[in-house]
């Protein structure tokens, strides 16, 4: 059974260590060791990204017969929400997890008829779980030649991007008709 606990204080520091394995996995899955797509020395998202994150949204344990398998972290207002992240941990994959821990945010925020989030674009797997599993849609694909509004290191030339996967970030939908 999947169940979504609060993140307590106590479990921050693992919490971000095990995002950053589970994205890290997903670079090195893709690129090898040549990868390059990383914000900070080795990890692919930034201590500070998700501190942030933690800090402005809601965030989860996913807890699997009693065992930690991964996390999320979205915020909510009215009838939108943001998914900031989600993960599970690579030795829980394809089990079903994030998808039944996606149903449970659902049902948490009935309210909300416009989720989004973003994922850089070599992560396959996320891609698939995204729109083949949880319904979402591609809607606008940022890079140097379309730069994410949101972010200012994204406007920056190709040249001097050292920002956010400057290669491209896809951004996904799913509205909810009640």
């Amino acid at each position: 059974m999947v169940e979504l606990k609060p993140l307590e204080e106590s479990d921050k520091e693992q919490f971000i260590k095990d995002n950053q394995e589970a994205f890290n996995y997903g670079a090195l899955e893709e690129f090898g060791m040549r990868d390059n797509h990383f914000e900070e020395d080795e990890q692919i998202i930034s201590r500070e990204t998700i501190e942030n994150s933690i800090k402005e949204g809601e965030a989860y344990r996913i807890v699997v017969d009693g065992k930690i398998a991964g996390g999320l972290v979205f915020r909510v207002e009215r009838t939108k929400g943001d998914l900031d992240l989600l993960f599970v941990s690579p030795k829980a994959h394809s089990k079903g997890i994030g998808y039944a821990a996606w149903c449970q945010v659902e049902k948490l925020h009935p309210e909300v008829t416009l989720w989004e989030t973003v994922t850089p674009y070599f992560e396959k797997r996320n891609i698939h779980f995204y729109i083949n599993r949880c319904g979402f849609h591609i809607v606008e694909f940022y890079n140097s030649h379309h730069p994410d509004p949101n972010d200012p290191d994204s406007r920056e030339t190709l040249d001097e991007q050292d920002g956010q996967f400057p290669e491209g970030m896809f951004r996904f939908e799913k509205r909810i008709i009640k």
